[in-house]
């Protein structure tokens, strides 16, 4: 999107524990989805003995405990029915995962490894029952979450705007055009993957990028969002370079149907004002709506063992020093964060300058580098070789 090399000061990376103390509202799907396709054992999600996948619920018990571990206290936020104009687009996502299924069947006859675990990767869905187990089991952890009337990551956004916790943590940018002033990436990953948590902030992006929000969103339409397929040859260099220069997404059309080169095509059926209105006006409780009541509980360690042990085939001792460890980390009094009592120091012009500056020094030198290393390949390649 543009968003690391214009506006550098917008992301910040850091450790988990650097977020001690705060509430945080998580996308349950965009979560659920990713540990269906993570947690495997030898490319198979992992099973009961009696054949069902508990990949989510190990996901979702074990990075759950490792934020709380952290002193995070995670709010889970489901979808709710997707909206209409989301149908067309979920419907050729199912076409293309019944290709997936097909090809993976096949690759399993005659395909390698790697073919095998591609596909199958692109079979995955989240089930209406992968999201009641996966509810059950928060409700037995004392996690609190909510079911959204349509998209998570909107109604993420609303707590957030309000102050009721500090981020929206999703992987999918669209969350930042719902409005969330910070979002939280790779918050659900697990510890092996080494990925610092990113931390975006929504003003200071606009601001990099020198945009309002109606062009911000605007942006995020032209990448392909959730909700319209992306037009062929845009990525994000050229979506920007259009919105930069024609201001609005009508402008940008209309450019694209008038140019001569004819070299961008808009799919036939491409409605982005209907994706616009979900964006700007997305169907949400508001942050003082009795669905957006939370608390975190005491968990209750005899459900979980039931549950995760007795139904699930879960390790007992595992489980119950999990539950332990919930117990001890909700029930102690977090303390509060400095950053509640300080208004942050906005920073300068000549500091933004200077930061930029150094980011684009940053850039220059990576793309020399590269240069550098491709031009020593090819004369390395071009040598003739010594006779033997």
């Amino acid at each position: 999107m543009g968003i690391k090399q214009n506006a550098p000061d917008a992301i910040k990376t850091g450790e988990i524990k650097n977020h001690f103390g705060r509430k945080v509202a998580i996308d349950a799907s965009m979560s659920i989805y990713s540990f269906l396709i993570a947690v495997r054992s030898e490319g198979q999600q992992l099973m009961s003995e009696s054949g069902e996948t508990t990949s989510h619920l190990m996901g979702l018990f074990y990075r759950t405990l490792r934020m709380v571990d952290n002193g995070i206290k995670p709010l889970y936020v489901f979808d709710g029915a997707p909206p209409k104009l989301k149908s067309g687009e979920l419907a050729k996502r199912g076409a293309r995962k019944a290709e997936a299924t097909e090809a993976h069947e096949e690759a399993k006859e005659t395909g390698t490894a790697e073919d095998i675990e591609k596909f199958s990767r692109r079979t995955v869905r989240v089930t209406r029952e992968h999201n009641a187990e996966c509810k059950k089991l928060l409700s037995l952890m004392g996690i609190p979450y909510i079911t959204a009337p349509t998209e998570a990551e909107a109604q993420c956004a609303v707590l957030a705007r309000a102050g009721k916790v500090y981020a929206a943590a999703s992987e999918d940018m669209d969350t930042l055009c719902f409005e969330s002033p910070i979002l939280l990436r790779h918050l659900t990953f697990s510890e092996q993957r080494k990925e610092p948590i990113q931390e975006i902030h929504l003003a200071r992006a606009m601001e990099g990028l020198n945009m309002d929000r109606d062009q911000f969103i605007d942006l995020c339409i032209l990448l392909g969002c959730d909700y319209l397929e992306p037009i062929p040859k845009v990525g994000p260099s050229t979506a920007l370079a259009l919105i930069k220069e024609h201001k609005t997404l009508e402008k940008v059309l209309e450019y694209m149907q008038n140019d001569p080169k004819k070299k961008y095509v808009v799919p036939e059926s491409w409605p982005y004002q209907d994706a616009r209105e979900l964006f700007a006006k997305p169907d949400v409780h508001d942050a003082d709506h009795p669905e957006c009541d939370f608390k975190w509980d005491a968990p209750n360690v005899d459900g979980l063992i039931e549950y995760l042990v007795g139904d699930k085939g879960f390790n007992e001792d595992r489980v119950r020093n999990g539950a332990a460890r919930l117990t001890k980390n909700l029930k102690s009094a977090q303390q509060a964060r400095l950053e509640g009592f300080f208004k942050p120091v906005a920073r300068t012009d000549d500091e933004k300058a200077s930061l930029k500056r150094k980011n684009d020094e940053k850039i220059a030198q990576q793309k020399k580098r590269k240069k550098d290393e491709a031009k020593a390949k090819k004369d390395s390649k071009a040598k003739p070789r010594a006779a033997g």
